[in-house]
């Protein structure tokens, strides 16, 4: 297969024909999938848990019995986050094989990782020797693992393990100097290791497909008939070593309108990327906390970087779904880097240093119960 289109179909949120996730609309999925196809795209990405399961099985009928293998690359992620014994390791990985129709997966990743998933399920399960086994094997082609943390743990990980071919990371323009997500630095230390980068997240679950009310003209003025969705798509897969930006595609006019614009992919200008720099700006001005000087509030006696916690919590709170983001994956593992004192600690002084634009201490009570009502330990990507 010659060098793949850079648009992914991801297919964790399919079209349903009701409430149930696993009431997948079949017919409408093929006729996604084969637009898809027609237009010169192969990669679909699935996994384990999507749809309850059932999108592993959506993806045989709808994909596998229906086209010739070699005619697309499939994709699927080992539930690490779910403790897997370690004799049941084997047994999943062959029934996603089973459920999936076909022999080997392109690319296989491990779903998830974070600094405390590295340290427990991965090693504990030698998730990794399994992997380079079923690579040597011709189960699959290449060895990759999604991940929600921050820079330097993932330079540990590459380290750690060189026969590592790909990452799939959370990367758009939002985030991508965020402090808590950190894009860019996972981006960089990715290609510093000389791995591809799969991409998720390029649309912030949405968020950018909908741009702040009176900002509407910073992306029209540049091309009217362009959706934000698609600069938000062609930020991501403009970045060197991008092997596929992956997009959740839910509808017929969504792969249409993907795939139109990314068929024949142009990378951003120099004037479209300061377009969407100024965007970002318009997203941030419709935050709930806001201040002028966001780095006074790092400098505390607990060591704890306030500023990323507050400015995620303002992410997530102007999100599609506030309780569904990647935001909330990242802040277990934070948490246990630093005394849980930081939770419940006092900041006025950086409520002064700050001029009183908003309570600090408040700000922090509020974000931290918001995170910790909300976490869960399961599938973004």
């Amino acid at each position: 297969m010659s060098e793949i289109k850079k648009l992914g179909f991801g297919l964790m949120r399919l079209p349903q024909k009701s409430n149930n996730e696993t009431d997948i609309d079949m017919e409408q999925f093929k006729q996604m999938v084969d637009l898809f196809l027609e237009r010169g795209f192969t990669y679909f990405d699935t996994s384990y848990v999507y749809h309850d399961g059932a999108s592993e099985t959506a993806i045989r009928e709808a994909l596998v019995k229906r086209h010739p293998r070699e005619s697309f690359l499939l994709v699927s992620k080992f539930p690490t986050f779910q403790t897997p014994a370690k004799n049941k390791v084997e047994a999943i990985f062959r029934e996603q094989l089973d459920k999936c129709g076909v022999e080997y997966f392109d690319y296989y990743l491990l779903h998830n990782l974070n600094r405390y998933i590295y340290a427990t399920e991965v090693r504990d399960a030698h998730l990794f020797d399994h992997m380079k086994q079923w690579k040597e094997q011709g189960k699959i082609r290449h060895i990759a693992f999604s991940y929600h943390d921050d820079a330097s743990h993932l330079d540990r990980i590459l380290t750690e393990h060189p026969e590592v071919d790909a990452v799939q990371i959370v990367l758009n323009y939002y985030d991508w100097e965020e402090p808590f997500i950190q894009s860019k630095k996972c981006y960089e230390v990715i290609r510093k290791h000389g791995k591809q980068v799969i991409v998720m997240e390029p649309v912030k679950g949405g968020m950018l497909a909908k741009v702040p009310a009176g900002a509407e003209h910073i992306l029209q003025n540049i091309d009217p008939d362009a959706s934000p969705a698609s600069f938000a798509i062609r930020f991501a897969a403009s970045q060197e070593g991008v092997l596929v930006v992956l997009s959740g595609m839910s509808n017929l006019a969504q792969v249409e309108d993907n795939t139109g614009y990314m068929q024949d992919f142009k990378p951003l200008t120099d004037g479209e990327k300061q377009a969407l720099a100024e965007m970002k700006g318009k997203y941030q001005e419709t935050w709930k906390y806001r201040c002028s000087d966001w780095s006074a509030l790092d400098d505390n006696a607990y060591g704890v970087p306030v500023s990323g916690i507050i400015r995620a919590y303002n992410s997530m709170l102007i999100q599609p779904d506030p309780t569904f983001c990647a935001e909330l994956n990242y802040y277990k593992s934070f948490r246990s880097a630093y005394d849980r004192a930081f939770e419940t600690g006092d900041y006025t002084a950086q409520t002064e240093r700050i001029g009183g634009a908003f309570d600090v201490t408040a700000a922090m009570r509020e974000a931290v119960t918001y995170h910790a009502k909300n976490n869960y330990q399961t599938y973004m990507d």
